[in-house]
């Protein structure tokens, strides 16, 4: 840049020895403009024709003119009243390759060039790309690559144009050589190593590769050194300092970290303080935080989630709870206030539903325990976040809660969902040697048509069996939940076509079902089924006398009724692939 602004300092000097004097501007000539237009550099330009200019006037042009970014070079001069500016044009880009990068993505790289102001068709200025190559710089050796290096070469081209070519050498992470705590009293040295991500080479660092320095790992390490010891007792626990350094050939580091534990402190006593709103014996019987206990920053803020969420049970969604620690370095004890602002009760506007492109709303909406209209129930909008991935139709299914615009008591209650296949098709082909080929096939969606119905179709046949079947579900018969089903089914069986030494015969069998639920509570139902199976025999050409007396007897047909009852329980958090 020093370079770039030499022409414009002598230019500002020999203006201000040819034209000491001010003069009125009659007219102003640009020169030197190739892809900048005329417009833009008068619009940058502080004066007009018909002004009076002097040394200190034409000396802020210049800058003007230099800010905009455009220009190598800018000489003004005067002909008469004319004003005359020269102007020479920073060259612009005309390709920007990018070679041997691998640890960040080219497309990555051009997004964060083009950002800065390098790409194909910007002015090109070195400050700009120097700025660049030195951000590279500093990303790899976030990532530990501190052997990296970046060089950029700039290519003239004709009509005043550059192509840029960034060569990067990546080289390899570090490894980490050792990891060293100092200071520690309490704790030995391996039980708070164990607690980094961040590992020394062993055994399972080639799948792991936990023994590559990163920055930002280690930034989480040292955090959850911290919570380990704040979690302890240990509240004014610091870590003093932390130092990585280097090997001489870049190919290692060594961590120190330096601590001061400073004392263990117990709990002197836990107060509650605000409007608490909900019975105060429910809120003690919440607080996991004792009298004599060691301090634990984690049990006071798992304390002062679940009060939070117990205040928006009941509507107070906007709840804020702190725990607020007063140390007594006298003895050694922690006076622990749970601070309560419940806010104003929240009341549900509207519960919308978004990414549902196959289910419809009224297939979500009747999962909802909290209704439109009522207080917000931080219990019941995650009950019904947890009804909806029950249902086994969406991958994924988030909830937000937005404050209505304009409003300080009423939220809504947005849950977007992502959906997910709900169906499935199988085939199947098998062969036996007494049944011949036997081929087999079904269709079933739990989802049909995106109505929440269950509906399936099955059907198996071989050289002596045909098997056809059917079944649906409607799990909400009726607006309570109460399910419906029904089955049907028909099947052939031609003992004269297996190729073993049986009595021929057949028998065709028809039947059906039908199925109700009744739910008892939010994971139990039970459920009652009725069936009915009507087989008939049918007598072949060698039909053995045994069977044939039997149907003389007996009749072809029967039929066979079933009554069925159960309980089921599922207390799984998704239909698919559960978590808990």
């Amino acid at each position: 840049m020093k370079r770039l602004l030499l022409p414009a300092v002598i230019s500002a000097l020999i203006m201000s020895e040819a034209h000491a004097a001010p003069f009125t501007v009659s007219d102003i000539r640009v020169n030197g403009l190739q892809r900048v237009s005329a417009g833009s550099v008068f619009g940058a330009l502080p004066l007009n024709v018909g002004e009076t200019v002097d040394e200190r006037r034409l000396a802020d042009a210049t800058r003007s003119l230099f800010k905009t970014g455009f220009f190598e070079d800018i000489q003004l001069s005067r002909d008469g009243d004319v004003l005359i500016i020269t102007l020479l044009e920073r060259p612009s880009i005309s390709s920007l390759e990018i070679e041997g990068n691998k640890a960040i993505s080219k497309d990555d790289l051009l997004k964060g060039l083009k950002q800065s102001g390098l790409a194909e068709g910007e002015i090109f200025q070195q400050a700009t790309l120097e700025g660049v190559r030195n951000e590279l710089q500093r990303q790899y050796v976030a990532q530990g690559r501190y052997s990296a290096s970046i060089e950029a070469e700039v290519i003239p081209q004709p009509r005043n144009r550059v192509a840029l070519k960034i060569n990067v050498t990546e080289g390899s992470v570090a490894s980490i050589k050792h990891i060293n705590v100092v200071g520690n009293q309490v704790f030995n040295d391996q039980d708070l190593i164990d607690l980094f991500e961040l590992r020394t080479k062993n055994w399972l660092s080639f799948f792991r590769n936990d023994d590559k320095y990163a920055r930002e790992k280690l930034s989480g390490d040292l955090e959850r050194l911290r919570s380990y010891y704040f979690d302890r007792g240990y509240i004014n626990m610091d870590i003093t300092s932390t130092q990585v350094s280097i090997t001489p050939d870049k190919k290692h580091v060594y961590i120190t970290v330096n601590v001061d534990e400073g004392e263990q402190y117990t709990i002197r006593e836990v107060k509650l303080s605000g409007d608490l709103k909900v019975p105060e014996e429910e809120i003690q019987a919440l607080l996991l935080s004792r009298e004599g206990q060691v301090f634990s920053r984690k049990v006071m803020t798992t304390t002062s989630e679940l009060i939070t969420r117990r205040l928006g049970n009941d509507g107070y969604t906007f709840a804020n709870v702190n725990g607020v620690p007063q140390t007594h370095d006298e003895d050694n004890t922690v006076s622990l206030t749970y601070s309560v602002d419940p806010g104003k009760r929240s009341y549900v506007n509207r519960i919308n539903f978004r990414g549902n492109t196959k289910t419809s709303d009224e297939v979500l909406r009747r999962e909802m325990r909290q209704m439109e209209g009522g207080w917000a129930s931080t219990y019941l909008i995650d009950q019904s976040k947890t009804r909806l991935e029950r249902l086994g139709y969406f991958k994924e299914v988030n909830v937000e809660t937005p404050q209505v615009p304009g409003t300080d008591d009423q939220i809504d209650v947005n849950y977007s969902v992502e959906e997910q296949p709900s169906g499935s098709i199988t085939a199947s082909v098998g062969f036996a040697q007494n049944a011949g080929l036997i081929l087999g096939g079904s269709i079933s969606q739990s989802n049909f048509l995106g109505t929440g119905n269950k509906v399936s179709l099955g059907l198996t046949r071989s050289d002596y069996q045909s098997n056809y079947n059917f079944s649906f579900v409607d799990p909400y018969w009726t607006v309570d939940g109460v399910s419906l089903g029904y089955h049907g089914f028909y099947r052939t069986t031609d003992y004269d076509k297996l190729d073993v030494d049986v009595s021929s015969y057949s028998v065709d069998s028809l039947g059906g079902g039908l199925n109700v639920g009744y739910p008892i509570s939010e994971t139990s139902r039970l459920n009652f089924g009725v069936s009915a199976q009507q087989d008939k025999l049918k007598t072949g050409r060698y039909t053995v006398e045994e069977i044939m007396e039997f149907i003389d007897e007996e009749g072809s047909t029967y039929t066979n009724l079933k009554a069925s009852a159960g309980w089921s329980q599922s207390t799984l958090n998704r239909g698919m692939m559960a978590t808990r």
